[in-house]
């Protein structure tokens, strides 16, 4: 496992926030100071000042075999 700083995708960068903005509305407090009093705003701010960190595991991605293809449809 590492744990990484830099986004390698918008997706991977979207779930973060979106994780840390259930941590802030659950009660957790802030690490950046903030205009907004929403979470995903904060959530945002907090990525952007680089105070957001996650653990990217070391396993493989394996595209699961596919025995049976099925029946074509004809139409």
């Amino acid at each position: 496992m590492t744990i990484e700083t830099q986004f390698d995708s918008n997706y991977r960068k979207v779930l973060v926030a979106a994780r840390r903005a259930r941590q802030l509305q659950s009660g957790s407090a802030a690490l950046v100071p903030s205009h907004s009093t929403k979470a995903c705003r904060i959530a945002q701010d907090e990525i952007e000042a680089g105070k957001i960190s996650y653990v990217k595991k070391d396993v493989p991605v394996v595209k699961p075999l596919v025995e049976d293809r099925g029946t074509p449809i004809l139409s």
